[in-house]
Parts: structure tokens; sequence; C-alpha cells
């Protein structure tokens, strides 16, 4: 099977639109001028486990980690009741 390759410009981050997304919401967990070498696994750990159960508009509103186990849509249920009158 041949598959096709894109290579991206140096420099023209628009050509690659999901990695500088990707590295923008790293950013929120390491910024700018962060050492990694400071870094610990469980930061990471937890980096990861937010970014993977966090909702995107492109997965309709479900997170890649419900998309990549394939699981079930679940309505969302309230547990207090409404103060509307």
């Amino acid at each position: 099977m041949r598959a096709k390759v894109y290579f991206a410009k140096p420099y023209c981050s628009w050509q690659r639109g999901l990695n500088e997304n990707t590295n923008g919401l790293l950013r929120q967990f390491f910024p700018k001028g962060c050492s990694l070498l400071k870094v610990t696994q469980a930061q990471v750990d937890e980096a990861v486990y937010l970014l993977n159960h966090r909702p995107r508009k492109c997965l309709g509103y479900r997170t890649p980690h419900e998309v990549f186990y394939n699981l079930p849509v679940r309505p969302l249920t309230l547990h207090s009741v409404a103060l509307c009158t």
C-alpha cells in the first residue's frame, strides 16, 4: 500500500495546526521557559490524563479517551433540583 506523506515547511506553523494547538495546551501545564529537567513523571502523567479527558469540539464534544476506547455516550444527569419556578 502506498501512503501519501506530507512534510510541513520549516517556520510555517499554519501547516501544522494540530501540532501547534497541542503545544498551546501543553503550555498550560509547562510554561515557556520552564525547565523540563525539573518536571516529574507524575506531573507529565497528570497533564496527559487531563488532556485526554478534555472534551473536544472536533470530536462532537467527546474526549479523546472516549473516542479511542469507543465508549458509549452517556446522557448528562444532574443530581440537584433546578431552581426554576
